[in-house]
């Protein structure tokens, strides 16, 4: 089951309504996205909603960036 790995975002169940009211089951699922994210500071691939990507809940990992220490 796709599960946002921060927040643990699920699928959630609805309707289709037509316009003769004939009532269909329906899922509305995350927007979920692969992530190389730091995760107890090591790069690691997670699943995460675009939710949590936006509002700042992920630190992303970057590949070949050395760190720059400052006054040196």
């Amino acid at each position: 089951m796709a599960k946002c790995s921060v927040c643990g975002k699920l699928r959630m169940a609805g309707q289709n309504v037509s316009h003769a009211n004939n009532i269909t089951k329906r899922s509305f699922k995350p927007n979920l996205q692969s992530v190389r994210a730091l995760v107890d500071g090591r790069a690691q691939k997670v699943v995460v909603c675009t939710r949590c990507i936006r509002g700042g809940k992920v630190q992303k990992a970057v590949r070949g960036r050395k760190k720059v220490v400052a006054g040196v």
